[in-house]
C-alpha cells in the first residue's frame, strides 16, 4: 500500500471527540421485487449478489442538501450545546456544481458565519471529511466542527444497468466533533487516508456520459485488500490488535465486500456492524448511518473499541478508530 496521510492528535494533546450523531432516511422504500420488474433477474439473484433487500431513494422533489440538514440538524441536537464553527460536507452528488452545498446547509442548519465546504472523495468521503474536521479542531482553527455525509447516488444510476441499480439507495449521516483530550472516549484515533489514481485504477468507480460504472470484480478486490490493510494499520497505530476490536464498520459496498473485509480480521457475528440489508450502499453516507443506527439499537455501546474502514472511487480508501462515547440518537 502507498504511505496514506496520518492524522490525529495535535502536538498540544487535543483531539477531535464525537459528541453528537444523527442520521436521516429518505421515505420512499425500493425493493427487491420492483426491481424485478424492471429487470430480467429475481430477488433471490439480488438478494445473493449483493445482501441487500430494500433501499431508500429520494424522491423529486428531495436534494441532497435536504437529507444533510436532516441529519445535521440531528446531530447538532444529540451534541446537546453549541452550534459548529465549520461545517464540512461528504458528497458526490452537490446540489450544483457550484457553488458548494454545505453553505447552504450551513446557512438553513442556522449557522450562517461558519466556515463550510464540500469534500469529494466518493464513499470514502466522510473519512476524509472527519480527518479534515479533526485538523481543524487539532490546529485551533475550530473548537466544535459539524461533518456530514450526505448522497443522493441514485440520481446517477443508469435505470437499464442491473449491475449498479440495485446495490445504491439515498440518505445523510452526520457527527459533531468538540475539542478534548485523545484520552476521552470518543476521540478519534490515528486516522490512515490513501489514494490510488494511477492508470487504470481511476477508471475503476466513474461517472461517465451522466451515469455511474464501476468494474465490479476489480473493485471488489481493491476494495477488500484497501480496507484491510488500512484498518491493520489504523488499529496498529491505536496499539490494538484484531481481537480486542469490540465493533467493525466497514463501509457498506455490498455484503459480500464487507463480509470478506471482517473475515480478513477474523471478526464475525455481533462484532462485524452492518445496515446494507435495509437501505443499500449510500456512499459517502454508510458509515456514519451504520454508526448512528448501531448506536440506536446498542450494537455499539460506550466503551466499545470501534475500528471504522472505507473504500470509494478514486481510488481512495482510509480507516480510524475510536473508542465510542455514551451519545443518544435523536429523531
Amino acid at each position: 500500500m502507498t504511505a496514506g496521510r496520518r492524522a490525529g492528535a495535535g502536538p498540544s494533546g487535543d483531539a477531535a471527540v464525537i459528541c453528537g450523531l444523527g442520521y436521516w432516511l429518505p421515505p420512499d422504500v425500493v425493493t427487491n421485487a420492483d426491481l424485478c420488474a424492471r429487470f430480467d433477474t429475481s430477488e433471490e439473484w439480488i438478494t445473493r449478489r449483493t445482501g441487500i433487500r430494500t433501499r431508500r431513494v429520494a424522491g423529486p422533489g428531495l436534494s441532497t442538501s435536504d437529507m444533510a440538514v436532516e441529519a445535521g440538524a440531528r446531530a447538532l441536537r444529540s451534541a446537546d450545546g453549541p452550534g459548529a464553527q465549520a461545517v464540512v460536507l461528504a458528497t458526490t452528488t452537490p446540489d450544483r456544481t457550484c457553488p458548494a452545498t454545505a453553505p447552504e446547509v450551513a446557512s438553513r442548519l442556522g449557522l450562517t458565519g461558519a466556515a463550510a465546504f464540500d469534500v469529494a472523495a466518493v464513499c470514502t468521503g466522510f473519512l476524509y471529511a472527519l480527518a479534515t474536521a479533526s485538523g481543524f479542531i487539532t490546529a485551533g482553527i475550530a473548537d466544535r466542527v459539524l461533518v456530514i455525509a450526505a448522497e443522493r447516488f441514485t440520481t446517477l444510476l443508469d435505470p437499464l444497468d442491473r449491475a449498479t441499480a440495485p446495490i445504491f439507495g439515498d440518505g445523510a449521516g452526520a457527527v459533531v466533533l468538540r475539542r478534548g483530550s485523545a484520552r476521552e472516549q470518543g476521540a478519534i484515533g490515528r486516522t490512515v487516508l490513501a489514494s490510488d489514481g494511477d492508470g487504470d485504477r481511476r477508471d475503476l468507480i466513474r461517472v461517465e456520459e451522466g451515469y455511474f460504472r464501476m468494474e465490479g470484480r476489480t473493485v471488489f478486490r481493491q476494495a477488500v485488500e484497501r480496507m484491510t490493510e488500512a484498518g491493520r494499520a489504523a488499529a496498529g497505530a491505536a496499539g490494538w490488535s484484531m481481537d480486542t476490536v469490540d465493533r467493525l464498520v466497514v463501509h457498506q459496498a455490498n455484503a459480500r465486500v464487507s463480509a470478506a473485509v471482517a473475515s480478513e480480521f477474523g471478526i464475525t457475528g455481533e462484532r462485524h456492524a452492518q445496515n446494507i440489508a435495509d437501505i443499500g450502499n449510500t456512499a459517502a453516507a454508510s458509515i456514519p448511518i451504520l454508526l448512528a443506527q448501531s448506536t440506536e439499537d446498542h450494537t455499539i455501546e460506550a466503551g466499545h473499541r470501534v475500528l471504522i474502514t472505507g473504500f470509494g472511487g478514486g481510488l481512495t480508501w482510509g480507516a480510524t478508530t475510536v473508542v465510542w462515547p455514551q451519545l443518544k440518537v435523536v429523531a
